[in-house]
């Protein structure tokens, strides 16, 4: 008994080293980053005020998941912010005009991102098309089914057990919160100790390699668009909870900050590296830029250009990263 729980323990340690070794830059960059907002935000170092951006980032998380998994294969997913309008809208409409329960509804829109994100990935997989075609088409169908359920504009919802779901809280923390720490660790738990998770890894890293090896491809581009499409779907259910409201206008311009925070976080834009725990902290830096700009008043326009800016040095520093490995 003994044996085993000191083997426990060495994995638990040797998984957190590692943790700090892959991660040890973001992980600085992250801490710098807090000290300077504290220090020059007024009410930034606030228990109301983490929590509120940790709310606030949940949205962004659901989506940087899918982004990661799909940029480790090489591709994208720019389905997401759309996705998130559209089970929104779906859920929100079942209830309010038809209805139907609260589980029905949830269902109904979580099918109907795993069909979305099915369909990304069947036709990525068996037409060859590039991701970010694909998935910008479906962009657009899913905001247009969005703006055509809602009758363009937002539906109201005054249920308060669907509301709950998005602005309750569980302890502490915000019940989205705790859905996104769910997710986070069942994807960790995919990539690291699945033979799916080994075949993205390596899918990704080197297709052709892949291919000879055994690996059926086309079942696991489908497998991470499918993923990426469920998750956003999730996100939309959460954030309609907590606007109390399906808007089909909603997601706009998410794509971005899923992205950046996947970037950020370390996942390559070439594929075939990423980690959960980076991509976190990733998610964790995008929303403390937002919060802290918010908090000084900066002008909302300029925090597309800080976040432009910040994709821009990240895939910059990607470059370079690669080309060192492969010299």
């Amino acid at each position: 008994m003994k044996t085993k729980t000191n083997k426990l323990e060495n994995s638990i340690f040797g998984s957190v080293k590692e943790f700090f070794r892959v991660n040890v830059g973001i992980i600085i960059a992250f801490g710098i980053l807090f000290v300077v907002m504290s220090l020059i935000a007024e009410n930034f170092f606030t228990v109301s005020n983490f929590i509120n951006v940790l709310r606030t980032v949940s949205t962004n998380a659901f989506l940087a998941i899918g982004v990661m998994l799909s940029l480790m294969l090489g591709g994208i997913d720019l389905t997401g912010g759309a996705l998130i309008a559209l089970s929104g809208c779906i859920s929100v409409a079942l209830i309010q005009r038809f209805e139907a329960s609260i589980p029905v509804a949830i269902v109904v829109s979580l099918f109907v991102g795993i069909i979305v994100g099915f369909l990304n990935g069947f036709i990525i997989s068996y037409t060859g098309i590039h991701p970010f075609i694909v998935t910008l088409a479906m962009q657009s169908v899913c905001r247009g089914a969005a703006f055509l359920i809602a009758g363009g504009k937002p539906i109201t919802i005054m249920n308060d057990q669907y509301t709950e779901i998005g602005n309750g809280f569980l302890g502490p923390l915000p019940l989205p919160v705790v859905y996104v720490m769910f997710f986070v660790f069942l994807t960790y738990i995919l990539l690291n100790k699945t033979k799916t998770g080994r075949n993205i890894y390596a899918v990704g890293g080197n297709a052709t390699a892949a291919k000879y090896s055994g690996i059926n491809i086309k079942a696991i581009q489908i497998i991470v668009w499918t993923i990426s499409g469920f998750l956003a779907a999730c996100g939309g259910i959460v954030l309609s909870a907590r606007m109390s409201s399906g808007q089909p206008s909603v997601g706009l311009g998410f794509e971005t900050d899923a992205i950046a925070a996947a970037v950020v976080g370390g996942t390559s834009m070439y594929g075939g590296v990423g980690s959960v725990g980076g991509m976190v902290i990733g998610v964790l830096i995008i929303g403390i830029i937002s919060n802290g700009l918010n908090l000084l008043r900066v002008n909302s326009y300029w925090q597309y250009v800080a976040k432009g800016l910040i994709i821009l040095m990240a895939v910059y520093i990607d470059m370079q990263r690669n080309k060192k490995n492969r010299a």
